[in-house]
């Protein structure tokens, strides 16, 4: 098969041919109809996110239609089968899965594209338990970017945050996640809900997608203003989907008492929020977040299905294989603005 190869020492991407890969007990093989593009594969490429393997192939943002099905697997996952996969699996060496606990408690959970290869590929071997059904009327690249650039942010506010209706907050960064932080936060009855980029493109995005408030970050008086469109409360909820100290910094002065300031964002950079006397004294939390659980997938596709979440505008370009270089450097170098670039092997 053809699959995008990246090479850890010399940092090289290319596309070769490779032996197809084989289910084992309880896995699958997907041919992979779709994958998408996110800023963490950008990262992996640049070194800022290291992978343990020498040799491996990106993309965590899977769709595509079972081929193969390996011993132990339940007989509903036919051959043929649309899918979404969710991008992990559980380590099986941690204290909690020795104990047998359920993937979803596992301490050191391995990532798709990182820790074992990934979709950027025509196959791709998942355990039966990542998949997802997807309904013939779904697009299937509107699927694949479930997997994280919807799932992410949707964990973060609702499960990690724990965002509730009617509360107020602010997401920095309004990117591939970002944007769909704006969409999440409208769906669950956030408000105010308020959307900080320095990009003028991508503040209308927000706005265009449910945002009540767009504001430049690097603008003078920003935090005041934020103070002043949530009644002088401040917010109950912010989201550094940028991923910098510097947003970090500015997003918990916006902040009210009790607030949730919460790191979706990666970034290298040590975390510093100055006082910890101001920090403690309006009880702030600082709440760390990375990808989801299977539920969250399986409660996005159906929002999808049913009308409730349209995500067909963040599909910027669909591409083949062997244009994947050429996508990763779209991405980094924002060219054209993208929400999600995605890969049609």
């Amino acid at each position: 098969m053809r699959a995008a190869i990246f090479d850890t020492a010399s940092r090289r991407l290319d596309v070769q041919e490779v032996p197809d890969p084989e289910p084992g007990l309880g896995e699958v093989l997907v041919r992979v109809q779709a994958c998408g593009i996110c800023l963490s594969d950008v990262h992996l490429i640049d070194g800022t996110l290291p992978s343990p393997l020498e040799r491996v192939t990106p993309g965590h943002e899977p769709a595509g239609v079972i081929e193969r099905v390996g011993e132990g697997v339940p007989e509903h996952w036919a051959v043929g089968t649309r899918v979404l996969m969710a991008a992990g699996k559980p380590c099986g060496n941690c204290p909690n899965c020795l104990r047998g606990y359920p993937p979803s408690d596992c301490l050191a959970p391995m990532v798709m594209g990182f820790a074992f290869d990934g979709a950027w590929a025509e196959f791709v071997v998942v355990p039966w338990q990542a998949l997802v059904a997807v309904p013939d009327h779904v697009p299937i690249e509107q699927a694949a970017i479930l997997a994280d650039a919807v799932s992410t942010p949707y964990a973060g506010l609702t499960d990690r945050a724990g965002l509730r209706r009617g509360e107020s907050v602010g997401i920095w960064g309004i990117g591939g996640l970002g944007v769909h932080a704006v969409m999440v936060a409208r769906m669950v009855g956030a408000s105010p809900i308020i959307a900080l980029d320095p990009s003028e493109v991508a503040r209308q995005r927000a706005l265009d997608r449910g945002a009540d408030h767009a504001l430049d970050p690097t603008a003078d008086g920003v935090e005041q203003q934020v103070w002043e469109l949530t009644g002088g409360l401040g917010l109950d909820v912010a989201a550094d989907v940028f991923g910098a100290n510097r947003v970090l910094v500015q997003a918990d002065a916006c902040l009210g008492r009790f607030g949730r300031l919460l790191i979706v964002g990666l970034s290298a950079e040590p975390i510093s929020l100055g006082p910890n006397l101001l920090f403690g004294a309006t009880s702030h939390s600082l709440l760390g977040h990375l990808g989801y659980d299977k539920l969250h997938l399986d409660q996005l596709i159906g929002f999808v299905a049913n009308g409730r979440l349209d995500v067909s505008g963040s599909i910027s370009d669909v591409m083949p294989l062997e244009d994947v270089v050429r996508g990763v450097e779209r991405l980094a170098t924002k060219d054209g603005d993208p929400i999600r670039l995605v890969v049609a092997p």
